[in-house]
């Protein structure tokens, strides 16, 4: 974890002594590892969380991906009702008016 060798536990084993005293360092080497232990749990907690999330999040893009179609069918769909430039051409209009009063006279 912090890549500590034998010599150096050992230094800072003999200066917690001299700090701490005999008498409390059980107590404080118990305190310290309870500590350790919960910052341990927390972060198993929050990764656990995290991973829920994102497995949520992949799941939303996977239904997202399901429900966009092909463009060209996705314009076609919206566009279906809309009619074509050819159809709103005027001098169409007028050919076709012209010839049905061709077609009347005849």
């Amino acid at each position: 974890m912090f890549d500590l060798g034998i010599q150096e536990l050992i230094v800072i084993f003999i200066v917690a002594l001299l700090v701490f005293g005999p008498k409390r360092l059980p107590e404080l080497g118990y305190t310290l590892g309870k500590t350790m232990n919960e910052i341990k749990k927390a972060f198993q907690g929050a990764k656990a969380e995290m991973e829920k999330e994102m497995q949520e999040v992949k799941e939303t893009v996977e239904d997202v991906k399901k429900d966009i179609k092909n463009p060209l069918e996705l314009k076609n769909e919206l566009f279906k009702d809309i009619p074509s430039l050819d159809d709103l051409r005027i001098d169409k209009h007028i050919e076709n008016i012209a010839r049905k009063e061709i077609e009347k006279k005849e």
